[in-house]
């Protein structure tokens, strides 16, 4: 009796053990914002409205210089959710499923649930539609994308319809009428990019995304858990609630004063716009009319609005919880995005515009609260940071490094260059394989065409020029500087790591 006693004791001590070290473990919370680009009031936007994530900023550090590694969202989100790049993974466009080509791969999120997290994707974390699908081993339960998932079956405001197309060719903003559409159906002829219906947040799909996640929330209770939330807007059609877009009025809305090709450019660089030519009111080609650029500056403006207040939402259910103290909150925009500069409009390009997007991280108890880094950072990196915050082992085969050494100490000497790609066909040359890399003081860019064994280069010095109007590459004068950042081009990313001393 005293034998079997003993070991209910060291049983039930063994439990309550393993119990508080579960409630001590970390969560996270894992908030995707797509095509957003650091048009923030944190970033030192002062036209946009974004308090919420402002004040997420405010809590934590603010990465000024984060850099995705394609900007393109399945190839970014891709190299992001698997800390691999894309040449590694081979996933270069919006169809091709991450584990095709790499079946064994241990994504972000599988990594949390293989090590006892609970983990849960509401909307856009991996990149779906086109062809594309989710990933069932990341997640514990089944994602959640539209309402079309839930049990009822019933139809999301998502899913476009022959009444939408006839309301948003009525008029667009202001007729109140606008219904939200399907950004991933290839055809978009009957639509308006923009509209402002007069319906409450919940009607469209990021406020029933927040509403999933915060019911979500109150369900995992005390569980460690990997909350993943991916909004849609500011992504293309800029359809959202009237209020957001009555946030502004169209005369202090800016437009891009640089809106031409680089001088000394390739044309291939740019990009056709196609994604936004898609839709009606917009020309196949050729500029896009000012007042039509305001009107979509407009509507980019009043989406992150719209994704702020459901950011708000979020993060007032996790604080109302008690959770805030023992969870780390991530905010990301999966690449940047062109509103017009050099003459172009989304993302698709190698620019500095479409290759650095926000990134916020809020950990408890951090001592940067509130503080900035200017500090080279890439997406690859978001990966080994959580795993390392959390105290999980990292998979040998990742390709980025913990931004934890920067989180005590914003200053730290870090990377020397962050590195982006993108691939493209040119009627002219055929397919082009465009590397790119961003020093403290360069963005330096080769495009090679295997087909025609000829390089292209680009060169911007953001010293003088920071939107990046002119290309040096082919100027006497800058030669030594050309063959350095070649050098350290084919060098690649493990010869610009840190040294391990400020790792």
């Amino acid at each position: 009796m005293r034998i079997a006693t003993l070991l209910v004791a060291l049983i039930i001590n063994w439990v309550a053990q393993s119990s508080g070290a579960e409630s001590n473990r970390l969560n996270v919370l894992f908030i995707a914002v797509d095509d957003l680009r650091p048009e923030l009031g944190c970033y030192g936007n002062s036209v946009v409205k974004s308090p919420n994530i402002d004040r997420l900023a405010g809590q934590g550090i603010r990465f000024n210089r984060a850099y995705c590694q394609f900007a393109l969202c399945n190839p970014s989100r891709s190299s992001l959710l698997t800390g691999r790049r894309p040449e590694t993974l081979k996933v270069y466009t919006l169809e091709a499923f991450v584990r095709d080509k790499n079946p064994d791969v241990t994504t972000l999120p599988q990594l949390f649930k293989q090590t006892g997290y609970e983990t849960r994707s509401f909307g856009k974390i991996f990149h779906v539609g086109n062809g594309n699908h989710d990933d069932a081993e990341s997640w514990s339960v089944p994602p959640w994308h539209t309402a079309r998932d839930d049990k009822s079956g019933t139809r999301s405001a998502t899913s476009g319809g022959n009444a939408s197309k006839a309301n948003r060719k009525a008029g667009g903003p202001s007729d109140g009428k606008a219904d939200e559409v399907d950004p991933d159906t290839p055809d978009h002829s009957g639509e308006l990019p923009f509209g402002d219906p007069n319906v409450p947040d919940e009607k469209l799909i990021d406020g029933q995304i927040a509403r999933h996640a915060v019911a979500a929330l109150k369900e995992m209770g005390k569980q460690p858990f990997f909350l993943a939330v991916g909004f849609h807007r500011p992504h293309l059609p800029f359809v959202v609630p009237k209020k957001y877009w009555d946030y502004y009025q169209p005369s202090t809305i800016p437009l891009a004063t640089n809106d031409f090709l680089p001088d000394g450019a390739p044309a291939f660089a740019s990009n056709d716009s196609a994604e936004l030519r898609r839709y009606m009111s917009i020309p196949t080609k050729g500029p896009i009319a000012r007042e039509t650029a305001k009107k979509l500056v407009h509507g980019y403006f009043a989406s992150v609005s719209y994704v702020d207040a459901q950011v708000g939402l979020i993060l007032a259910e996790l604080d109302r919880l008690g959770l805030r103290s023992h969870t780390v909150v991530i905010l990301w925009g999966d690449h940047g995005y062109q509103l017009g500069e050099h003459g172009t409009w989304t993302k698709r390009t190698n620019w500095e515009m479409a290759t650095r997007a926000p990134l916020i991280l809020s950990v408890p108890g951090q001592s940067s609260a509130g503080r900035a880094t200017d500090a080279l950072v890439e997406f690859v990196d978001i990966y080994p940071t959580l795993a390392t915050l959390c105290d999980i082992k990292l998979p040998p085969e990742l390709e980025g490094i913990s931004l934890s050494p920067l989180v005590k100490n914003p200053q730290l000497p870090w990377k020397t260059a962050a590195f982006s790609v993108y691939t493209k066909n040119v009627p002219e040359i055929g397919k082009v394989f465009g590397r790119a890399m961003r020093t403290d003081r360069f963005r330096f860019i080769r495009w090679t065409s295997p087909s025609t064994n000829r390089a292209f280069c680009e060169l911007y010095d953001h010293s003088i020029d920071p939107m990046e109007n002119v290309n040096l590459a082919d100027k006497p004068e800058s030669r030594e500087t050309v063959e350095r950042l070649s050098g350290m081009l084919k060098t690649g990313w493990r010869g610009a790591l840190p040294d391990k001393q400020s790792r």
